[in-house]
């Protein structure tokens, strides 16, 4: 055994694989061969050896993702790039992307080498030793494989370049009147302890109150990580079927509120000219105290171009207000041009609805039958307590499986 031992780190050593080592050994016994002709003599019969990676469709993929990653690397070094501060932004998201696929596809190549390597000793070997320590490594190596496989084609599907941002999550009551902004607070109330559960922050950044309870409307900025790529599902019409509390009979009414999830825009992502926007200050109402209330501190914002309109007013501060306003003056612009693109997706998939129209319902919450169906992807549960109460996680991950699966389809169509 130490002699075995001995010889395959003297193979190890020289890097010579287990297929190569009889061919090796049959040109070193040959006469009139110097050591110093060996690595002559391994290159000439060596170059011959089928590779077997050499076919492997997926390492092709992964080498050009490598090399891009190493570019970028070396881009993030070059002081004229870090003078470029957008560019430096760019280049570093686009590295921290590329990030987890390169240090995949490292862990798949050094299994695909190992397999092979534990295949041929099992095929060509008479060490009984080595061909059971060969077998029980092709046992475990070969379901490995195959989970790391799926979890690249994941990878490599292209990834929504907003999907990292921080989200506006706004809520409109819609259909039902006084139920429907009712429910609209409760769906604010559902998010919020959602946010909470996942360790993101929210804020709100203006409200209009329901005669009855509820919100009118309500928007709110939420930040954590991966924020909109989780968050952006929820967005479209909610349907509720429930006895509302104004009603005196007992009767089950159909109510509705929209949901809008936004990407946040970045500093980078849009340019606006101040001489394009005209600011009012008025007065907050709702709660607050007394300050916030009969201080001139909420701000009111118009982009005279596109006509968009916003308004914050939780802080004391005028200044404070204008910041937060300001930012959700970017993100409505931007998103101009974004929803063009949530239009082209939500065509091709049934999991994206970026309509308003109660038509385009994506849930229902039916309160006597305790039942909540997501209709995109006929996920239903009958837990509405729970979910109302922060627990869409499995519905999210359901959602974002199904997604995943028409972009991997889409994929090896195109």
């Amino acid at each position: 055994m130490r002699k075995l031992n001995a010889s395959m780190k003297k193979y190890n050593e020289m890097g010579i694989s287990h297929r190569e080592r009889p061919l090796f050994s049959a040109c070193c016994m040959q006469k009139n061969v110097m050591a110093l002709q060996v690595p002559t003599i391994f290159y000439i019969f060596a170059k011959n050896l089928q590779n077997p990676m050499a076919d492997n469709s997926i390492l092709i993929r992964l080498d050009g993702l490598k090399l891009k990653y190493e570019e970028i690397g070396q881009k993030l070094t070059d002081p004229e790039v870090i003078a470029d501060v957008k560019q430096f932004v760019q280049l570093t998201k686009e590295y921290k992307e590329l990030e987890p696929i390169v240090e995949t596809s490292d862990r798949y190549r050094t299994a695909v080498a190992n397999l092979a390597e534990a295949k041929d000793i099992l095929a060509n070997d008479k060490d009984e030793e080595m061909r059971e320590m060969a077998r029980m490594e092709i046992s475990e190596l070969e379901p490995a494989l195959e989970k790391m496989e799926e979890e690249i084609k994941l990878l490599l599907i292209p990834k929504d370049p907003q999907d990292d941002k921080n989200a506006i999550l706004e809520i409109r009551g819609g259909t039902g009147g006084d139920e429907a902004a009712i429910f609209a607070g409760d769906l604010l109330r559902m998010y919020t302890k959602y946010i909470e559960s996942k360790g993101w922050r929210y804020e709100i950044t203006s409200f209009s109150e329901g005669t009855a309870g509820g919100y009118k409307e309500v928007v709110l900025k939420v930040t954590g990580q991966s924020v909109y790529g989780t968050l952006k599902y929820e967005s479209g019409v909610h349907r509720v079927q429930r006895v509302p509390q104004t009603e005196t009979q007992g009767r089950v009414h159909t109510s509705a509120a929209s949901v809008a999830v936004l990407p946040e825009a970045e500093e980078f992502d849009v340019e606006i000219s101040m001489n394009d926007i005209r600011k009012d200050i008025f007065c907050a109402s709702g709660p607050g105290g007394q300050s916030v209330n009969t201080t001139y501190s909420a701000i009111r914002l118009t982009h005279i171009p596109t006509g968009i309109v916003v308004q914050c007013q939780d802080q004391k501060s005028q200044l404070k207000n204008f910041d937060k306003a300001f930012e959700e003056l970017r993100t409505r612009i931007f998103n101009l041009e974004y929803s063009k693109y949530l239009d082209e997706i939500a065509s091709k998939r049934k999991t994206m609805v970026s309509t308003g129209d109660r038509s385009a319902k994506i849930r229902t919450y039916n309160y006597p039958q305790g039942r909540i169906t997501d209709h995109r992807i006929n996920y239903t549960i009958y837990n509405l307590g729970a979910f109302m109460d922060g627990d869409i996680h499995d519905c999210i991950d359901h959602l974002i499986v199904a997604e995943n699966a028409e972009r991997l389809k889409e994929q090896e169509l195109g």
